[in-house]
């Protein structure tokens, strides 16, 4: 059965080619249209949709007062946001994902680029990532599975032994990642005895305004990571857009941020998997993997080279809180995984690893 989609763009012309988009993959349709977003609320209130594609500026009521009223009527929906990549526009769209919006497909910038491949492509994969992962949550309530335990699937002596005092956590997440973060990392105690690094797959300017966004909500300090960031507990350093992050160990033996301008691995950068290939050279006795929801594997490879060499241990997000099941998956599938926790658990099984100063 095909998968309903409303979509709302006040742009006759764009709705036309979104929907274009949708009803050319036999896994959707675009079931309803709407010029803004009061239209689009009338729409929720009567109709259940499996996705919403959501512009942001309109007349009347905008993307972000949709939001905000379907979250004060409690209208449940899988929404994904449509916007440009500005700097300002950037704000908006994280405040956007805060009001439960799960991510977002760069909005082209003319008609050419609207009807071109790279939006074509990129619209159609998350759409299926997303309702991927609403397929398989279904499967598994199904079966009466609540969890994929996998507690026991790879716990060796030599991850438990571990008492070193040098530790670290280096996190991964992709789509729905903003909104995940938001619901860790202001949990995150601000005595917490590591450093945070983390790869979340943004353009460049949204991981500036999700650090600073963050940073206000925390008890731990948040900031963009920068050339040369010595490495300090109770701070989270996240990877900006366009730049690999990866830990350096100096002469000093301090750990550093260094920002890389290599080519994109696997269409991403920054990239998990260089961030974690990259502290298989540091001097942490114990390197806290987290991996939460997002598309791909990001992060799997890495974090298999980095346990060859290092005192690991990792978490991962489980499927039914996964906007996208992807990346946990990926290393659920590896076998790689010590504990799958739901999102509301994940910041205090981090403080539980690392423990506090």
């Amino acid at each position: 059965m095909k998968k309903n989609i409303l979509v709302v763009d006040d742009s006759a012309l764009m709705r036309r080619v979104i929907c274009d988009i949708i009803n050319s993959n036999e896994n959707f349709q675009a079931t309803d249209y709407c010029r803004d977003g009061l239209e689009a609320y009338e729409a929720l209130c009567k109709k259940t949709y499996d996705a919403v594609v959501l512009d942001v500026n309109m007349p009347r009521m905008d993307g972000i007062q949709l939001l905000k009223k379907m979250k004060e009527d409690g209208i449940r929906a899988t929404v994904l946001m449509v916007s440009t990549l500005t700097t300002g526009q950037a704000d908006v769209t994280l405040e956007a994902m805060e009001l439960g919006a799960v991510d977002f497909v760069t909005k082209p910038n003319n008609i050419i680029e609207a009807k071109g491949i790279a939006f074509h492509d990129a619209l159609l994969e998350m759409l299926t990532a997303v309702c991927s992962t609403m397929n398989y949550v279904e499967q598994m309530k199904k079966r009466t599975l609540r969890t994929l335990n996998l507690n026991s699937s790879k716990i060796s002596k030599k991850h438990l032994e571990s008492n070193g005092n040098k530790k670290l956590i280096a996190l991964a997440c992709s789509t729905g990642g903003p909104k995940a973060l938001h619901e860790v990392i202001p949990l995150l105690r601000e005595d917490m005895d590591a450093p945070m690094v983390l790869v979340q797959h943004m353009p460049m300017g949204f991981t500036k305004s999700m650090a600073d966004r963050l940073n206000e909500l925390s008890r731990v300090t948040v900031k963009e990571a920068e050339e040369g960031d010595i490495l300090k507990k109770g701070v989270v350093y996240i990877a900006p857009g366009g730049k690999h992050l990866e830990i350096v160990h100096d002469a000093s033996g301090e750990h550093r941020a260094h920002l890389n301008d290599d080519p994109p691995v696997g269409a991403l950068k920054p990239c998990a998997n260089v961030m974690y290939r990259s502290l298989c050279n540091s001097s942490y006795d114990k390197i806290v993997c987290v991996v939460l929801t997002g598309m791909g594997a990001d992060g799997t490879e890495g974090i298999m080279q980095l346990d060859k060499c290092k005192s690991v241990h990792v978490i991962a997000q489980n499927a039914e809180t996964c906007v996208v099941y992807g990346m946990p998956k990926s290393i659920a599938d590896a076998g790689m995984v010590d504990e799958v926790v739901p999102l509301e658990k994940i910041a205090d099984t981090i403080i539980k690893n690392v423990g506090v100063q």
